[in-house]
């Protein structure tokens, strides 16, 4: 097994893995948008760092610097003050930098490693010679890219208004390069090139429209390369055992082609080639990890060239995989197989590959077994709680009880319940796991019984119960509910004839409530059907104080003829999921029936800022007015502020206003 070494460099805190991968991302070094090939990543969960090669071997110390040779300069990773300057180029200072340990002179990463000279005397780009400016208060377009200059910059002292991007100062405006030894490369305005129908507008390599005004092109060719695979080209060999064998060779010409790693055919970018083997690929596939975890399986995965008769079905997108190219599967499940770009999808790679690390077995079982039908729960732990089979009834004096993990009412069983106080779990949320990976993040999610009201951004509810929580990147704990979290993919729901899956979106109509939702839901593949995932969590039975029978959940239709709400007197919308009794007239819509609070434990005292706010059922003979829209609450559960009598907030929009 060929495992890549770490290497602990000064510029980052967690250990450096050299990369023979090809990435499009900002350097954590020296802050710069390029390709980068032959670089470093890190590792660590929630890091995800990219560095040039030579920014991740910064040296630590600096001698005899140009612009401050009296006192050595020291590599830091400390974050800086606001507003605080770079003393060589005059941008703002990020980290890593130089700094000097005796006075107060610093400089950031590039001008530490490479200073700029005050002058160059026979510029590339320019007839006369070019002094160095730091960076100014008003922007100026640059001569060579055409794009305004937010930095420092070289100036002609000879010319007025003339100025170039340190990076541009170098280029010339035309160039003999490797990568298209044919015909020399000149440098273009891009509008040039948009204005002709069969100018190829995007780079050769890199596929990316070039972000300058400029880029440099063959016309005999149709060849254009952007200016930063100009600075930083493709190699023209490649050597990576674990794609290939043999060493693997820039291919000039763009050619459509099956890439023998990711199965997809067409014109990509940078195609290399092993004549010998016949074998081509993107080199955007070349050195793929390994081993990894995605948020759509609960085993590590691992990548093959050649997957074989296993699973016909990608566990990302759900379309077909074929046999003979590269993918990953898993070796526990033998049916679980993703395709390579999906697994590498950043929705669902946590970023950090596992090659050589064994996988972690850990026990990840909420309780303990103590006995027969006997548990010790962690979110009960001074208790017994004994579990209740169907038949067996878990109400107590009369009173119903609330699950603890996800707060709708259980009557009957099969249910957890203690045998010295009323906290009582459903079977299903009792065995909910310790750790899980969720559909929208990467990062693994641990489950917590934290007893705080937290918001659920994925169904926009608030919840008390149990809870998914991860630590991120920014060092900010994400909460999510436990209704959204035990949603699966595909989700066969009970009021729709197709599997459904998950759906990042921007904009897009929840067919059950009609409202427009951002971020995630639940689709159909087969036809145009789309389902928030507040809807998708709705309890297909509930019991409500308007009927002495259960009301269920119905999509479409008017159920049994009733076209009004019970609750608020208003015309149902049949194209709108309701609540409705089977055996008589009664139907409830959706929020009349549950409202915002109904995972909320009623009595509790919830704080909000310096308010106070007690759960209570709204279970009076009259119904009390919304101290903040002046109408009727209407929901089963409301918030009552504390000290203030005849106060009520009845659902969340008028909760967020009133504080």
């Amino acid at each position: 097994m060929n495992i890549t070494r770490a290497y602990k460099l000064p510029i980052h805190n967690h250990p450096l893995f050299p990369s023979s991968m090809f990435w499009y991302v900002e350097c954590d070094g020296c802050h710069v948008k390029e390709p980068i090939y032959g670089g470093y990543i890190c590792n660590e969960l929630n890091c995800y760092g990219f560095f040039h090669k030579e920014c991740a071997e910064a040296p630590p110390e600096i001698n005899h610097h140009p612009s401050h040779s009296e006192h050595p300069l020291l590599l830091t990773n400390d974050s800086q003050p606001k507003d605080s300057p770079c003393d060589c180029c005059g941008k703002d200072l990020l980290s890593p930098c130089y700094t000097c340990p005796t006075c107060e002179f610093k400089v950031d990463l590039i001008c530490g490693m490479k200073p700029s000279p005050p002058a160059i005397e026979n510029p590339m780009c320019h007839d006369h010679s070019l002094v160095f400016l730091k960076k100014r208060e008003v922007e100026v377009p640059c001569e060579a890219c055409k794009e305004s200059i937010g930095g420092p910059s070289y100036s002609c002292l000879e010319c007025h208004n003339v100025y170039f991007h340190l990076d541009c100062v170098h280029l010339q405006k035309e160039v003999n390069h490797p990568c298209h030894p044919s015909h020399p490369l000149k440098v273009v305005a891009f509008e040039l090139l948009a204005d002709n129908q069969d100018a190829e507008k995007s780079c050769h390599f890199c596929v990316f429209q070039p972000e300058k005004k400029v880029c440099y092109h063959c016309y005999v060719c149709n060849f254009t390369m952007c200016f930063g695979c100009i600075k930083n080209p493709p190699p023209l060999v490649i050597e990576n055992t674990k794609t290939h064998k043999h060493p693997l060779r820039l291919l000039l010409s763009r050619i459509a082609f099956t890439c023998k790693v990711c199965g997809i055919e067409g014109y990509r970018s940078k195609p290399y080639i092993c004549v010998k083997c016949d074998f081509l690929v993107h080199g955007d596939c070349i050195g793929l990890p390994r081993v990894i975890n995605i948020n759509r399986h609960d085993h590590q995965i691992s990548f093959t060239q050649h997957l074989g008769r296993r699973g016909t079905q990608c566990g990302f997108c759900w379309r077909d995989v074929s046999q003979y190219y590269g993918a990953y599967f898993c070796s526990v499940c033998p049916n679980y197989t993703v395709h390579s770009l999906c697994a590498f999808n950043d929705n669902a790679w946590d970023g950090v590959d596992l090659e050589g690390i064994p996988e972690r077995i850990e026990d990840i079982s909420p309780f303990k077994v103590v006995g027969h039908n006997l548990i010790n729960h962690f979110s009960h732990n001074k208790h017994t709680l004994r579990l209740l089979k169907d038949n067996d009834n878990v109400i107590h004096d009369d009173e119903f009880i609330q699950c603890e993990a996800c707060f709708p009412l259980v009557e009957f069983g099969p249910v957890y319940s203690c045998t010295e106080c009323y906290f009582s779990l459903h079977e299903k949320c009792a065995n909910l796991p310790m750790e899980k990976r969720l559909f929208f993040d990467p990062a693994p999610y641990t489950l917590r019984y934290d007893k705080t009201i937290i918001y659920c951004n994925l169904c926009e509810m608030l919840n008390y119960g149990f809870t998914y929580t991860s630590q991120g990147i920014s060092m900010e704990y994400h909460y999510v509910d436990v209704h959204c979290a035990s949603l699966s993919e595909p989700l066969v729901h009970n009021r729709h004839l197709h599997p459904l899956y998950f759906l990042e979106t921007n904009d897009n109509y929840c067919d059950a409530c009609k409202r427009a939702r951002a971020d995630y839901m639940l689709a159909c593949d087969t036809c145009n059907f789309s389902l928030c995932l507040y809807c998708a969590t709705l309890p297909e039975e509930i019991r409500h104080m308007s009927d002495e029978h259960p009301l269920t959940l119905y999509c479409g239709g008017k159920g049994n003829g009733k076209n009004w709400c019970d609750v608020c007197e208003v015309e149902l919308d049949p194209s709108k999921w309701f609540f409705a009794c089977s055996d008589c007239e009664v139907a409830l819509h959706v929020q009349c029936a549950l409202g915002d609070f109904s995972r909320l434990m009623p009595g509790k005292l919830y704080t909000f800022g310096e308010r106070k706010c007690e759960v209570v059922l709204n279970n009076l003979y009259t119904r009390p007015f919304c101290s903040h829209c002046r109408s009727r609450c209407k929901a089963p559960a409301i918030f009552k502020v504390n000290g203030k009598d005849n106060r009520y907030i009845c659902s969340l929009s008028c909760l967020s206003s009133y504080l």
